[in-house]
């Protein structure tokens, strides 16, 4: 692993962002299967892949260790090392949300009701659809080093962190319709099955609301150079 962090450091600063993100990028994805598994109450299933995303959220922090201990503090960088950090924490956040929601859907057997089914379907894609978007932002990154953050590559992020901005709104606005829903169905569930799922929910949207912190950190960064 510190061999792989050291070859891509001599390539570019933001491949090592790119590298976590790719392990973050895992955990977020794997929600879908979680949840089809959840759907169809495969709860073995389930367990094996919540106890996966856990894995990986555990590499995750290995890589995210590893970048803070080799990234230099005395040779010059294209950015601001704590801009760098920042963005690799906020980055973290996203796959600890991941593995939150994956461990409250193990604490009991719990059902999608029909009565949120839609909208909670469509919150789970619409979060992870913003943090796709984020992470094709990461992507640009080594662009916006080849460009020295100006000219049409930096307009070209700056549109692309806007839309995020409005795929997070798009979440805000399913999310009061899915926790109208879910406590219309209050009465269907146990006190601790509700609690559950307002966790689970909570979890989920804090996805969508740090792609769109991380999009904005990506902003600044470009502000300042």
């Amino acid at each position: 692993m510190l061999g792989t962090i050291l070859n891509l450091f001599g390539r570019s600063p933001f491949a090592l962002l790119q590298a976590h993100m790719e392990k973050v990028s895992q955990c977020v994805h794997l929600l879908r299967e979680l949840f089809h598994d959840l759907e169809g109450k495969d709860y073995t299933s389930l367990n094996k892949v919540a106890a996966h995303i856990s894995e990986l959220e555990h590499q995750a922090d290995i890589t995210k260790n590893d970048i803070r201990n080799l990234l230099p503090k005395s040779i010059f960088l294209p950015v601001d090392r704590g801009h760098l950090l920042e963005i690799l924490a906020i980055q973290d956040r996203i796959a600890d949300s991941a593995e939150d929601i994956a461990v409250l859907t193990t604490l009991k057997n719990i059902e999608i009701l029909p009565s949120f089914k839609v909208e909670f379907i469509d919150f789970l894609e619409k979060n992870i659809i913003a943090f796709e978007s984020v992470c094709l932002i990461i992507k640009e990154m080594h662009e916006l080093l080849e460009s020295s953050f100006g000219g049409t590559e930096a307009e070209k992020v700056r549109t692309m962190i806007e839309n995020v901005a409005y795929e997070e709104h798009e979440v805000d606005l399913v999310q009061r319709l899915l926790l109208k829903k879910l406590f219309q169905s209050e009465n269907e569930m146990t006190y601790t099955t509700f609690h559950v799922w307002q966790k689970i929910c909570e979890a989920l949207a804090s996805i969508s609301n740090l792609s769109e912190n991380l999009a904005y950190r990506v902003r600044m960064t470009l502000e300042i150079k």
